[in-house]
């Protein structure tokens, strides 16, 4: 179980990689990637913002939660900081389980949460030169 925050390119291969266990029958891995647009506008690019040591806590927080919660072997996920181009990978979560339907919930489960709890703040760059903060709120369990 691993959660990271990076300025980094995410390598979702490499980390798919760290996900190997003899028990696991499935691997289901998502890949959370920017996007050209955001509510009708063009978007350049975006710029994530966070509390580090608040965001990889929390983080850890929601692995274990999905651990419990489903039958997995092993969860991981890396939220990028910093700033990032149109189909770069801002967030990647893999999970492996003896069976698809537990790493397809468990997968879901992790991202949502992660966007939901964690301080991270998102900075949209529009190609009228414009800039926006969306997603500023943030509810992180005590």
């Amino acid at each position: 179980m691993s959660f990271e925050i990076s300025a980094n390119a995410i390598e979702p291969e490499a980390l798919k990689g760290r996900l190997a266990a003899a028990g696991a029958g499935a691997c289901v891995c998502f890949e959370g990637w920017v996007r050209n647009h955001a509510d009708g506008e063009p978007v350049t690019a975006l710029e994530y913002e966070t509390h580090a040591a608040l965001a990889a806590k929390e983080g850890e927080k929601v692995l274990a939660e999905a651990k419990q919660r489903f039958a997995v072997e092993r969860v991981d996920c890396v939220h990028r900081i910093g700033h990032l181009q149109v189909g770069e990978c801002a967030v990647w979560v893999g999970v492996t389980a003896a069976h698809r339907g537990a790493a397809f919930d468990a997968c879901r489960y992790v991202i949502d949460e992660i966007k939901h709890r964690l301080p991270i703040w998102k900075k949209e760059h529009y190609a009228s030169g414009a800039t926006g903060w969306v997603n500023c709120a943030t509810k992180v369990a005590g």
